[in-house]
């Protein structure tokens, strides 16, 4: 078996994240409701945290056509599945990835981010399930874990997930209206 040559190390340089999108996916992440009758919508990130800014173009793109505080709220609770996937599934691992969907509904947007699921060291068998819970104490300033879940269950209209550690999809929906999520509350 031949032996392979180690890769040299690379130069490491600054390049603007939309140069990493290919051309017939730019309009995802321009940020206008230029192409506002879209049913679905899908892209796969890449495992490394500097790809958050794109994850952010890519869901506040999706709500282009609502008022600010709807896309500020949808982009974070976006934003949250995305860091999760990263924080808590091999997706954040090199190589990796994670997907994000957005459907976009009658009453609202929903948000799914597929992972690579848990990483662990035994096999899981498709077939066991167990669902994500929110933490009682999550919202708590003072927690140190358990906070995006948390946010997402108070800001979401509805949230939820496939139950499946082995390829995990966390999604949230976001009336139009706001009806169901706390946002409202808050800032009034």
């Amino acid at each position: 078996m031949p032996v392979l040559a180690p890769v040299p190390p690379m130069a490491q340089v600054t390049i603007a994240l939309h140069e990493l999108v290919p051309h017939s996916y730019r309009h995802y992440f321009n940020g206008r409701p230029d192409r506002p009758y879209y049913r679905t919508r899908r892209y796969d990130f890449g495992a490394s945290p500097l790809f958050l800014p794109l994850v952010r173009a890519f869901l506040n793109t999706c709500a282009a056509e609502q008022n600010p505080d709807y896309r500020y709220l949808f982009t974070l609770i976006g934003s949250e599945l995305a860091a999760n996937a990263l924080k808590h599934s091999r997706s954040g691992l090199p190589g990796r990835s994670y997907r994000l969907l957005c459907e976009r509904h009658r009453d609202g947007l929903r948000v799914i981010c597929r992972d690579d699921g848990v990483a662990t060291d035994r096999r899981i068998d498709y077939r066991e399930r167990h669902h994500l819970t929110t933490d009682p104490g999550g919202l708590d300033p003072t927690s140190d874990s358990g906070r995006g879940l948390a946010m997402i269950d108070a800001l979401a209209t509805d949230w939820g997930d496939n139950g499946r550690p082995s390829h995990r999809e966390v999604w949230g929906f976001l009336a139009y209206d706001l009806h169901g999520s706390a946002w409202p509350h808050l800032t009034h």
